[in-house]
């Protein structure tokens, strides 16, 4: 009997890169220093929007690039492939092929249950049969990582729902993993003369660097001319005390701080699936865990401890309340994306283990922490910069008990919810913080924040505006002029 799978129509015109790739690009994956291979490349739109940008990527697939075959590539992008497959013994023959192709990274990425309303599709297989003949597996989030993982019995990244990574080095895995709870920080700036300072101040410059973007002091393979600095000052050690003398010195124990709380937020979240051993960890971070916490033991009873914190729901309540920045609700705390960095530690854990499980969720704007369920979802509100009161698309909820997400769509609804008072959410030195206080100002002298049981979507919202005779131009409430009725 004939296949009635029809797997060539799924490949789809791309007028820009998909989402995979597009996420690889963006985390830093994929670069000119890097080839990448197309792993069922379809019309090969990807392949051309990679080479146009200097990327050395070729593609493959078995009905629009036979020729090809499957070659070595440091990024192999396995995308939107598993799904299309019906035979699941292929399917994972599949994934083992891309993932020997790979050198330094594989991506996989798949459609979720989520995604699409499958009311009138056949069943088929472990999947069902499209209206247009094709085949599609629709994947749970943790689904689609425990397939992964069991198929080619190797560790896999969540990069955002329905994308994973897999590494080839477990070294480039943690730096890549993390990267992701490390935040920026800016050196702190000079205030006194000194000197000796001004005399050596591009030997200093690299001192500042590396001290600002590690939070502790060097050795002298990782800093550049570290032999003259010496030379200068006699030691590193020395050298650094006339930084803190012409600096703020209070900074750099900030620093300092930061730096460490970011480790513990890693090696926390590092349980999932496992920690890894010491010697597996980049040189780098082996010196940051012995100057901050002295051994890997110290640093891991700690992260433990700070871990199991966030699963008591007391303590994420009592941080939420605490939290310097953020909308406290009865229920939640709603913040910025902007500003995770700015929550305490445990906080930060808490989320973190939310985005074990979803990786980035590109477009969201704002992250509600539960305080009373083990729940954080994340809203993406995409005009929250330019819309005074913008209104939600999408949410992503993710259950921390049952490991469950659930995606709603609000795009079609003609009654959204939509913000109000966008200044809480976000941090003290957001570009346009100071406009979203004034309209928040406005609002409240005209009494717009009488009833905040309603105001919270789109349709009592511009009634109310309409009622009380103003309107919004940009983040200005404007008085329009009032006709009675003759």
């Amino acid at each position: 009997m004939d296949n009635p799978v029809a797997r060539h129509r799924t490949a789809i015109k791309r007028q820009e890169l998909s989402r995979p790739l597009r996420l690889a690009c963006k985390d830093g994956l994929i670069s000119q220093e890097r080839s990448v291979f197309d792993f069922g490349c379809g019309q090969g739109d990807d392949v051309r929007h990679l080479t146009s940008m200097g990327v050395s990527c070729l593609g493959w697939d078995p009905a629009f690039q036979p020729a090809t075959g499957p070659t070595d590539a440091d990024v192999v992008n396995l995308g939107y492939v598993v799904n299309v497959i019906e035979d699941p013994a292929e399917r994972a023959s599949a994934l083992r092929a891309a993932w020997h192709c790979a050198r330094k990274v594989l991506v996989v990425a798949a459609r979720l249950t989520d995604e699409v309303d499958t009311a009138g599709y056949a069943n088929y297989q472990d999947g069902c049969l499209t209206r247009l003949g094709t085949f599609q597996k629709f994947y749970d989030q943790q689904e689609l990582r425990s397939w992964i993982e069991e198929v080619l019995a190797e560790a896999s990244i969540a990069a955002a729902p329905g994308v994973f990574y897999v590494f080839r080095s477990a070294e480039e895995r943690e730096t890549f993993v993390l990267s992701r709870y490390r935040r920026k920080i800016a050196a702190p700036r000079q205030r006194l003369t000194d000197r000796l300072f001004e005399q050596h101040r591009t030997l200093f410059d690299h001192l500042i660097e590396f001290v600002t973007n590690r939070g502790r002091l060097p050795i002298e393979e990782e800093l550049p001319a570290a032999a003259e600095l010496i030379a200068a000052c006699g030691s590193v050690r020395r050298a650094f005390a006339i930084v803190r003398r012409v600096t703020v010195a209070e900074q750099w124990d900030e620093i300092t701080r930061s730096h460490t709380q970011d480790l513990l937020v890693y090696l926390a979240l590092g349980r999932f699936p496992r920690r890894p051993p010491f010697g597996v960890l980049p040189a780098d971070l082996q010196r940051d865990v012995k100057a901050f916490f002295g051994t890997y033991r110290r640093a891991c009873e700690q992260a433990d401890g700070l871990l199991f914190s966030a699963g008591e729901m007391g303590q994420i309540d009592a941080a939420c309340q605490a939290a310097p920045i953020g909308k406290l609700m009865p229920n939640a705390l709603y913040v910025h994306v902007s500003g995770l960095g700015y929550l305490p530690p445990v906080l930060r854990v808490y989320e973190g283990c939310a985005r074990v499980l979803t990786g980035t969720v590109e477009a969201a704007t704002i992250v509600k922490l539960n305080r009373r369920e083990p729940k954080v979802s994340y809203l993406c509100y995409p005009d929250f910069d330019t819309q005074a009161h913008p209104e939600l698309q999408n949410s992503f909820r993710v259950h921390l008990q049952t490991l469950r997400i659930k995606h709603q769509d609000f795009r079609d609804s003609d009654n959204p919810p939509i913000l109000h008072r966008k200044e809480e959410f976000v941090p003290s030195d957001y570009p346009s913080r100071g406009d979203f206080a004034a309209l928040t100002e406005a609002e409240e002298a005209c009494g717009l924040f009488a009833d905040t049981a309603r105001i919270g979507n789109r349709k009592f919202w511009e009634e109310l505006l309409n009622r009380t005779h103003v309107r919004i131009d940009g983040h200005r409430l404007m008085k329009d002029e009032y006709i009675p009725p003759i």
